[in-house]
């Protein structure tokens, strides 16, 4: 029998109800497999897995495509999950969707819960910096060109290490090892804390301004490219708007993206298969990326 239109839509309406379901039970872990299934594994392999730390999601993959260039630059991935929960090893999808085009890209995690209270997520994030440029040479990536992402809780401990010297300088990182940041939907500027999230892991800091970002801003930090959805209602827009303004007011380059009708968890899932192909985040991102790199030393990659 023949299908109609409307019962086709009808069919993909429910699948896209179900999945809905689905993301909001075990929602990153879903959606890498649904990336993996609808996209493959585009030829990226993962050619380490270390731990960093105790916590059980404090480790470190690395992974790159078979046809990256080495020496690669390395694109350091923080996953989010309001400072709570989350594993690196669910976020997959961010190396399949980034890895082919020319990039060595780590997953990193972190303390969570009542172990990675501040300043834990931050020092942490720190350490896989230093792990990445103490070793990501052996793997074929360039130590000297390192980028950092994050999603979320993952954006706010990127920008921070990012903006707030003495993480990095602990873990002995010079500042200027950073080549740029991405941040994505990320808190930057959320003080007096509102969330049980944020009063769980910021609500014993004896100087609570000094957790945000925005109150770190300097001439000198790295480019960084910030992105948001309209409809974020998790981390409001602001957050973005106003770390976007201060980094301009101070010199820094800064380019930022709001895009119109999408919320918080979008804004990730546009780098997961089959959404990865619609045209916004991964191509800003990918793009961002481009420019900062040095024309000597083009991204080698393939087409999505």
């Amino acid at each position: 029998m023949a299908w109609g239109l409307g019962a086709i839509a009808g069919l993909l309406a429910l699948g896209g109800i179900g999945l809905w379901i689905a993301l909001q039970v075990n929602s990153v872990a879903v959606l890498d497999t649904v990336d993996r299934a609808t996209g493959g594994n585009r030829a990226v392999t993962r050619v380490a897995q270390v731990r960093l730390g105790e916590a059980p999601t404090h480790t470190l993959s690395l992974h790159r495509a078979r046809r990256t260039a080495a020496p690669a630059p390395v694109l350091l991935f923080i996953h989010g999950g309001s400072w709570d929960w989350g594993d690196p090893k669910d976020y997959g999808f961010v190396a399949r969707s980034l890895a082919p085009e020319g990039f060595m890209v780590a997953l990193a995690g972190y303390r969570l819960g009542e172990a990675g209270r501040y300043p834990a997520m931050l020092e942490d994030s720190a350490r896989a910096v230093s792990w990445l440029r103490e070793n990501a040479a052996r793997f074929g990536g360039d130590p000297e060109r390192i980028y950092l992402a994050g999603h979320s809780a993952g954006a706010f401990n990127v920008v921070q290490v990012a903006l707030e010297p003495r993480w990095l300088a602990a873990e002995g990182v010079p500042a200027s090892a950073i080549r740029g940041v991405v941040g994505m939907a990320g808190p930057y500027d959320f003080f007096p804390f509102d969330k049980d999230s944020t009063r769980a892991a910021f609500g014993h800091a004896p100087d609570p301004a000094a957790t945000q970002p925005i109150n770190h801003i300097r001439p000198d930090a790295p480019p960084m490219l910030l992105l948001t959805g309209t409809e974020d209602t998790t981390v409001k827009p602001r957050n973005t708007r106003a770390l976007a303004q201060a980094l301009a007011e101070s010199g820094v380059p800064v380019e930022a993206r709001y895009y119109d009708g999408l919320d918080h968890s979008d804004v990730l899932i546009r780098l997961a298969s089959p959404w990865r192909r619609q045209p916004g985040v991964r191509d800003d991102i990918l793009g961002f990326l481009a420019r900062r790199e040095q024309a000597s030393v083009p991204v080698q990659g393939e087409n999505r």
